[in-house]
């Protein structure tokens, strides 16, 4: 018990004195957070605290392994695995420091979190198997690398994207680590509960400059090496306790991060945007917009966590479905908060899904239809040809009218025209555009005049205009191998000029 609380002392004590020459270091390179659209921060704050974290938990982690007591023992046992863990963790500590100094894309970043979490694999830190219940147990066989993979890369991220607000971030982690420090003891694992003794120390230390007014902010830096060592080292308690639990208790005290995170990851493929993409939806973002300061955020979010932990505890004593009907209900609590600041609304999600799924099944058929009118307009020998099939795969695209201007070398011209049947000028609403057709001979281009029909949405209309537009510029009027002549069978207004026509059209 001693070693204990000299780690978890210690590391809050050298967390209080890195910091501010952190802040000194920050400041002196100009590696600060300026303030932008998606920040709450109204000055430049340092951004690379995640340095003070890591430099006061290795400098209390590293005098354990030479320990000549029980626990230094135990710690030497499990070298290799603590080495690994804490060397990809610095792994993702540089990572995150290049993308605070450089900023690095998130493609990148991703390859990074899967080639630490590919390690730490192979070094035998891995979800094989859990126990459910004391008559079920999971085994994973081959699919233990990628349930681990993505589970240390998922709880990485989570971590990341809370690190919104003040001491939002520092504060649900310090309490994750006490989760896990608490069942490492309670499981016989001392090893795990010092390093996540030294972590929560180090956490604690931090927040006395991280909490609002914040005078540094945790950074990439921190908030990857965080998530990563709390992902691996809730791994290991589960390889070492063979239970669920394991892996239940650090996922409720990180409840809140995983839900965000995957509701931000679900509205953003709702709205069809990169799940990368940067947003201002965040559950903090929501809590501000309903009137909250930033203060009153922080704690609400700090309540929610150490309430969903304090309730996952009853897990460690609960037996059987006891402990499934615990989580559960945990679950439904954070869910209930997500609905009430309106990041859960199921009919609307419905909704728009059902409006995704209609686009991508019009987008289909306008592509097959699309490649019917090419094979057309690809057969065109003449301008005849050509002009039927164009209008052709206007009808079939949607489109309610087409109007071209021929001008002849005389000096005079005519007009093409071609309509729907059905044309009623003022039941079809219409996108009209002018696209350039290039001529066979030289001067200026033509003018194609055309009207898409919106039928649904401005989305579907437009994406039959820009298809429309890649057949003319994929087959037009250069591209035919003879000049042909123009038969009667065109389409022609009562009126020779243009204006004429755009009038007759409106009426």
């Amino acid at each position: 018990m001693k070693t204990y609380v000299i780690v978890y002392f210690g590391s809050a004590l050298l967390a209080i004195l890195a910091t501010p020459a952190v802040i000194w270091i920050a400041k002196a390179m100009g590696l600060v957070d300026t303030p932008g659209i998606r920040k709450v921060h109204t000055s430049p704050v340092p951004r690379i605290g995640g340095m003070a974290v890591l430099a006061a938990m290795l400098a209390m982690i590293i005098p354990v392994l030479f320990l000549s007591n029980a626990i230094g023992d135990l710690f030497r046992n499990v070298q290799t695995k603590v080495v690994m863990l804490l060397a990809a963790g610095a792994f993702m500590f540089i990572v995150g420091l290049v993308d605070d100094v450089r900023g690095l894309r998130a493609r990148t970043k991703l390859l990074a979190q899967i080639t630490a979490a590919v390690a730490v694999c192979a070094f035998g830190i891995r979800i094989e198997s859990v126990s459910v219940t004391d008559w079920f147990t999971l085994d994973f066989g081959w699919l233990a690398w990628p349930i681990t993979i993505f589970w240390i890369i998922g709880i990485t991220n989570a971590v990341n994207l809370i690190d919104g607000l003040d001491g939002l971030s520092a504060g649900i982690s310090a309490v994750t680590c006490s989760v896990i420090a608490v069942f490492a003891i309670y499981t016989g694992q001392p090893v795990m509960a010092i390093l996540m003794l030294a972590m929560l120390g180090s956490l604690t230390g931090f927040l006395y400059f991280n909490f609002n007014p914040a005078r540094i902010f945790m950074g990439d830096c921190g908030t990857m090496f965080l998530g990563f060592v709390l992902a691996a080292s809730s791994v290991i308690c589960t390889t070492k306790s063979a239970t669920i639990v394991g892996l239940a208790l650090p996922a409720l005290a990180l409840g809140l991060p995983i839900f965000d995170t995957l509701f931000s990851m679900l509205r953003r493929i709702l709205e069809r945007r990169s799940i990368f993409a940067p947003d201002r939806s965040h559950i903090h973002h929501r809590l501000l917009g309903m009137g909250l300061t930033q203060r009153h955020v922080v704690l609400l979010m700090y309540a929610a966590t150490l309430l969903a932990a304090g309730l996952g505890m009853f897990m460690m004593i609960t037996r059987h479905a006891g402990t499934i009907v615990v989580f559960g209900c945990v679950v439904l609590l954070l869910m209930l908060m997500f609905r009430i600041v309106g990041s859960v609304r199921l009919r609307e999600t419905i909704t728009a899904l059902q409006h995704n799924l209609a686009i991508a099944r019009q987008a289909r058929e306008h592509k097959r239809e699309f490649e019917h009118a090419q094979l057309r307009v690809r057969e065109a020998r003449s301008f005849d040809e050509w002009w039927q099939s164009v209008c052709a795969a206007a009808e079939q695209l949607g489109f309610v009218w087409l109007a071209m201007n021929l001008p002849s070398r005389n000096g005079s011209s005519e007009t093409l025209v071609w309509r729907r049947s059905d044309y009623e000028p003022l039941r079809h609403k219409a996108i009209t555009m002018t696209v350039p057709i290039p001529q066979r001979r030289s001067g200026p281009p033509l003018q194609l005049e055309l009207a898409v029909q919106v039928n649904g949405s401005l989305e579907s209309a437009g994406h039959r205009a820009t298809l429309f537009t890649r057949l003319i510029e994929q087959h037009s009027l250069p591209d035919l191998p003879s000049r042909g002549g123009r038969r009667s069978a065109i389409s022609r207004p009562p009126s020779a000029t243009l204006g004429k026509m755009q009038k007759a059209v409106g009426q």
